[in-house]
């Protein structure tokens, strides 16, 4: 079996689905504001019996409610994307104990999403859907804080899946530049043979 084609695809899907999600996760409270400043005119017609603040704020609600299943969603995907990625480079001839270590943090870094801050991150807010923008609290303080822990760890593994990528990539050149010397030896020392 190919273990290097393996991992490539796995790292492949992983760093394609964490770009995603990151674009999913910023647009759809985009699309909020885009929603309310040009609604279809029944739309607007429900928006002003509400009125815009309170229309705003359950459709941010909705949105958060909808990012909350999508990340979670994801993490669970990410942590079967992250065995199959470990056990591809355990069960590799070349595995290396760089890129074991690498996948194995990443692996980590997901855990530590799903079970430390996502459910922290949702709990607080929950607790801040419905406030108003301008309200200080100290759970909307706490929330930044986790969200920039859970930001700052999507990027680590980023920059972690583009190495390992790189390397495995790399590997697979310097075999073809190999393979291919070692033909041209061959086909060299078949050039220096008479045939009778």
């Amino acid at each position: 079996m190919h273990y290097r084609r393996l991992a490539c695809l796995l790292l492949g899907a992983w760093l394609a689905g964490s770009l995603f999600m990151t674009m999913v996760a910023t647009q759809n409270f985009r699309a909020v504001d885009r929603l309310l400043e040009s609604p279809s005119p029944r739309a607007a017609k429900q928006i002003q019996a509400l009125g815009k603040a309170e229309t705003r704020l359950f459709l941010r609600y909705q949105v958060a409610e909808q990012n909350r299943w999508y990340f979670e969603t994801w993490e669970r995907v990410q942590l079967g994307l992250g065995v199959l990625l470990l056990l591809a480079f355990v069960l590799g001839a070349e595995a290396r104990p760089s890129m074991l270590a690498l996948s194995a943090i990443m692996l980590a870094a997901v855990a530590a999403q799903h079970w430390l801050m996502t459910p922290e991150i949702v709990r607080l807010g929950r607790v801040m859907d419905f406030l108003p923008a301008t309200k200080v609290s100290a759970a909307r303080a706490r929330f930044w804080n986790f969200h920039t822990a859970y930001s700052s760890t999507e990027v680590v593994k980023l920059v972690l899946g583009l190495l390992m990528t790189v390397r495995l990539l790399a590997r697979r050149r310097r075999r073809t530049h190999e393979v291919s010397n070692d033909l041209d030896a061959v086909d060299d020392a078949d050039d220096g043979h008479v045939n009778w």
